[in-house]
């Protein structure tokens, strides 16, 4: 980025270039597993590969270096420099010299003058101001680098003159997220990530900084190894996407006495560190993440403990949760519904009272059942009924047991 060039009128001239390292030239490495048919033949093309780095089999770097032909892209994270040079082309010595620089944003005014305050007192001929200004980049769109310099000409005028360089700072990553919500308060999160920018980038870091309802835990381990998700690929190519997964817990000082935890939508935020192809750090941090809470009405029915597996015509237990969800007091009574032709019906007792349940107080009851037919079966018919208002609430499928035929396993 360069506005060089001097106006007739003006003695001085100004320059700003932008400062960039050096680059070494992408290598993408094909990747097979051993077992590929064709696993010799990519073998043989990635040694044959020009940008392949000697002695490392998967590093997406090379070594040849190349060099900035252009201005280059600006990221969203990534920290922009630049060189401002103010150079007296003429051949009269200027005084009280003073440069400013503003980079102007879609919200905001942010000065990045180093120089000081005070003005430089003389600029002889053929001389130079320079200054190297840094900056993050925080956000998307077009930027403008307003540079404004004021001197006394020799005759006593006072002369000033400004250059404008836009730039735009685009978007180096492409964040998905997807919402999976447990039948026990707990939230999953998983978050696609893909790299949109012209080249590979190394992944230091994907974290999540829950919200304070919730706790949060990292599930992208592979082999025992945490943080090693991809074995030891670390790096990004270009629109590749990779996928993280991240489950969500409700504080306990939040869920105590069985409480449930309604109406929370904010969940966190996603914090991602990578490095550039020379090791140059950005970083994005998103937005608060939210979710659509779910809606359990005015009863919420939840299964503490089920057996995976029973025996045809052998009782089994399981224990249920009936949690108030609204805001009075219910008096519940429990009915079990058999239908013809059901894997598992229901033993005990239906229509049998249950009493007063609280706002936001929760009851266990075991229930017993019996497994008339091999397979995997749907456990169904619970009626729940509020004898103040006279409402049944009706709850089917809510768990699941494989039923085996003991005589027939034992023979296998």
């Amino acid at each position: 980025m360069e506005g060089g060039g001097r106006d007739k009128e003006q003695l001085l001239a100004l320059k700003v270039m932008r400062l960039t390292k050096p680059t070494l030239m992408a290598f993408q490495p094909m990747s097979s597993d051993s077992r590929d048919l064709c696993g010799d033949l990519i073998r043989r093309l990635n040694e044959s590969d020009l940008s392949k780095p000697r002695g490392l089999d998967y590093f997406p770097l090379g070594d040849l270096l190349t060099l900035p032909q252009n201005f280059g892209n600006i990221f969203l994270g990534e920290t922009f420099s630049s060189y401002i040079s103010v150079h007296n082309d003429s051949n009269q010595l200027c005084k009280d010299i003073t440069l400013k620089a503003d980079l102007q944003t879609g919200s905001q005014r942010i000065n990045l003058t180093s120089v000081g305050d005070q003005p430089v007192p003389e600029l002889l001929p053929d001389h130079s101001i320079d200054d190297v200004i840094h900056h993050e980049v925080k956000e998307l769109g077009t930027h403008i680098l307003v540079c404004a310099v004021s001197y006394a000409h020799p005759s006593g005028e006072r002369m000033q003159f400004r250059k404008f360089f836009k730039f735009q700072v685009l978007k180096p990553l492409d964040v998905k997220t997807k919402f999976y919500n447990a039948e026990t308060d707990e939230v999953y999160l998983e978050a696609q990530i893909q790299n949109i920018t012209p080249g590979p980038i190394y992944m230091e870091r994907v974290s999540l900084e829950p919200s304070p309802q919730y706790l949060a835990k990292e599930l992208n381990t592979s082999d025992g190894k945490e943080g090693r998700l991809y074995g030891g690929v670390e790096y990004l190519s270009a629109n590749d996407t990779r996928q993280y997964l991240y489950c969500l817990t409700p504080r306990p000082e939040l869920y105590s006495d069985n409480k449930v935890l309604k109406g929370v939508t904010n969940i966190g935020k996603l914090d991602i560190v990578w490095k550039t192809n020379m090791g140059e750090k950005g970083r994005l941090q998103t937005s608060q993440l939210q979710r659509v809470a779910p809606g359990f009405g005015d009863i919420r029915l939840t299964v503490e403990s089920v057996p995976d597996t029973v025996t045809m015509e052998t009782n089994f237990t399981i224990v249920c949760r009936i949690t108030n969800c609204c805001e009075r007091s219910m008096d519940l009574s429990l009915a079990l519904h058999n239908v013809a032709g059901q894997g598992v019906m229901w033993c005990g007792v239906s229509g049998r009272q249950l009493g007063k349940l609280p706002h936001n107080e929760s009851l266990d009851i075991p229930l017993t059942l019996l497994p008339l037919t091999p397979g995997l079966q749907t456990i169904s018919g619970l009626r729940l009924t509020d004898n103040f208002l006279k409402r049944t609430y009706e709850h089917d499928e809510i768990a699941q047991v494989f039923v085996i035929d003991q005589d027939t396993f034992q023979t296998m």
